[in-house]
């Protein structure tokens, strides 16, 4: 009698694509290091969302994983930069220490990831409000959408930044 327990979903389908994944990801971004980051984290993000025996294509549905995950990277990496180009204009006197500079990137990637989850045209009213002030009316005029409708996004947007505020 055989009694060997197969193994569950998740062990099954790291074993059979890791290595395709990690391989994939290091053409992609040219950097073994950063692939095998991010192929880890692919499979934690399946972990958590324990769902791994609902895959019915596991290299597409992995690399649609993947692919968002190298999208973050970059988002991150490219606000890291801003901010180091923002410090290397700064007079010496003004520097921050490494701990406000930690604080700060952290602030800024929790910022985006905010922005982003408000989805395209409450960003956009956001950023249109907040960095060029300008009125609902303008903005509504500049989108083609209410003055009602740009009350609307905006006050959401305003919320996230107060539950964000709370979360700091």
């Amino acid at each position: 009698m055989n009694t060997a327990v197969s193994p569950d979903p998740l062990t099954s389908l790291y074993r059979d694509h890791h290595g395709w994944l990690n391989g994939w990801l290091r053409r992609k971004l040219g950097n073994g290091h950063d692939a095998a980051d991010l192929a880890h984290d692919t499979f934690l993000r399946i972990l958590a969302a324990r769902n791994a025996q609902a895959i019915e294509e596991p290299r597409k549905y992995l690399v649609t994983i993947a692919k968002g995950l190298v999208v973050d990277r970059f988002r991150r990496l490219s606000i890291e930069e801003a901010w180091l180009e923002t410090l290397a204009a700064r007079p010496e006197p003004l520097a921050v220490s490494p701990e406000t500079r930690a604080l700060i990137l952290e602030t800024l990637f929790a910022i985006d990831h905010m922005l982003d989850a408000l989805g395209p045209r409450a960003r956009e009213i956001f950023l249109l409000a907040q960095f060029e002030g300008l009125s609902y009316a303008v903005i509504g005029e500049r989108l083609g959408v209410s003055v009602t409708a740009v009350k609307k996004h905006l006050a959401r947007a305003l919320a996230q930044c107060l539950i964000l505020a709370e979360g700091c």
